[in-house]
């Protein structure tokens, strides 16, 4: 595997979607839908870690908002999976045990095959990938740049506008789905960032398929997955996320 140190440089940054503008429907110019897109963004900008507490008096004042939208834009996270709600102890981020951790692994790499599968099948396959070769290029000036923040969008990214190049909205936001539970999962173990160099892997992906080799463009998948899977290391970060901090970092 090729290993990259990336650059320190804390004020240089690319643009890149927040995980938030994704989701289909966004819902932001609601007063809940703007709480539960930056508590999700926080966590998946890893600025929220998995166990994090999520206290409803100390995000009422973040968001200048009341009890009922905290507790209504948690019962939303907790919905997907982003958070977990225990009775008489609060709200935390998820956290995945192993046998989640495997399921979610398992079912990407199912359905990504399967978008590869019915992308390839396309006549204009090369327009519907023109956007997707642009991103993997500025995933990678980002990893360069050492811009953390945006390389972890990017990367996520990647995989759900691959699945809305098809243009099926429910597969597109199962892919989001996953890819968010992925990003917990990946910050659970804390694995080390500067060895992921996911943007040749998906470089790899896109050549393959516009090559028309759609099982060299699979089995490139598989591996990108299964690496991804394998590189997290027994090491778990128990540090809980000050939820101030976490949304001082304006994206």
């Amino acid at each position: 595997m090729l290993q990259i140190r990336p650059q320190s440089n804390e004020s240089a940054t690319v643009e890149a979607p927040s995980a938030s503008s994704l989701l289909a429907g966004d819902n932001r110019d609601t007063e809940v839908g703007r709480v539960y897109s930056q508590i999700f963004d926080a966590v998946m900008d890893r600025r929220l870690l998995p166990g994090a507490k999520l206290t409803e008096s100390t995000l009422c004042s973040v968001f200048s908002c009341s009890r009922a939208t905290v507790r209504a834009a948690l019962s939303a996270l907790a919905h997907d999976k982003i958070v977990l709600l225990e009775a008489n102890r609060g709200a935390f981020v998820w956290q995945p045990s192993e046998k989640e951790t495997r399921d979610v692994f398992e079912l990407r790499r199912d359905i990504e095959s399967l978008i590869l599968t019915r992308l390839s099948a396309m006549p204009d396959l090369e327009a519907r990938l023109e956007a997707l070769y642009a991103m993997v290029a500025t995933e990678r000036e980002a990893y360069e740049l050492g811009d953390r923040i945006s390389w972890i969008r990017l990367s996520n990214a990647f995989h759900v506008e691959l699945a809305r190049c098809i243009g099926n909205d429910e597969l597109t936001a199962l892919m989001h789905t996953l890819c968010a539970r992925t990003t917990l999962i990946i910050a659970f173990h804390d694995s080390p960032g500067e060895k992921a160099c996911s943007f040749y892997e998906h470089q790899e992906i896109l050549q393959q398929l516009s090559q028309g080799n759609l099982g060299e463009a699979i089995r490139a998948m598989l591996h990108h997955l299964s690496d991804c899977e394998h590189r997290m290391n027994e090491s778990r970060n128990e540090r809980p996320s000050n939820p101030w901090l976490a949304f001082s970092v304006k994206r």
